[in-house]
């Protein structure tokens, strides 16, 4: 099923440490989770290093989304990679599960999967393969 292995891989991520820039099992952020549970999807774009998300424009990020290969995804399913607005100028990627999110959380300090979605969803993508 699509996004079975995203979420699979995210859920192997769990209890690892939230680190900024973090892009291996020895601390992620919500980037590198992402491009972790992308990856095992199939997904083979380049993973961002810089902090895009920073800047708190989501149009911004979005065109960033799309150009490394995501394609917008209306329906929510397992596997999606969410963008959320986590506060004022805040943006966050968190893995779509089947009820709720897997994503690095910064305030708790590791990755977490949640029942709910905290914060307004702003954007959804898979890989264009995973259609």
């Amino acid at each position: 099923m699509p996004g079975e292995r995203a979420v699979a891989a995210a859920r192997a991520a769990l209890g690892v440490r939230f680190r900024l820039h973090g892009r291996s099992a020895e601390g992620l952020d919500c980037v590198g989770l992402a491009a972790l549970a992308l990856r095992a999807e199939g997904f083979e774009g380049r993973v961002p290093s810089g902090y895009t998300l920073r800047s708190g424009d989501a149009v911004r990020v979005r065109v960033a989304i799309e150009v490394l290969g995501l394609v917008p995804a209306a329906e929510p399913r397992p596997g999606d990679l969410l963008l959320f607005r986590a506060g004022p100028g805040q943006l966050h990627f968190a893995i779509q599960a089947e009820a709720g999110i897997i994503h690095a959380d910064a305030r708790l300090r590791r990755v977490v999967e949640r029942p709910e979605l905290p914060w307004p969803v702003i954007g959804r993508w898979r890989p264009a393969t995973g259609d």
